[in-house]
């Protein structure tokens, strides 16, 4: 059971990162088109998982917070009018 163990984790990394790049669109795809990754990572489970994680994935985008709301002291539109 345990030396199954291996296998079942590059599998699953693979199908991870098969599906993942597949969803990615082409324009946000680093270094190789994304058919080329999509045969990298078939081709060479582990090592092609591990450099789609590292080098072809789009970076990721850091989320701004939204703007919080104002109060209507704050806001000098509605102060004019008082």
């Amino acid at each position: 059971m345990l030396r199954a163990l291996p296998f079942v984790l590059s599998l699953a990394l693979s199908i991870y990162c098969v599906i993942d790049c597949v969803r990615t669109d082409e324009r946000a795809v680093r270094g190789l088109p994304k058919v080329v990754w999509v045969f990298v990572i078939l081709l060479f489970p582990l090592a092609g998982s591990i450099a789609w994680l590292l080098a072809g994935r789009p970076a990721s985008i850091p989320r701004t917070q939204p703007p919080r709301p104002r109060g209507p002291d704050d806001d000098p539109d509605f102060l004019r009018r008082l």
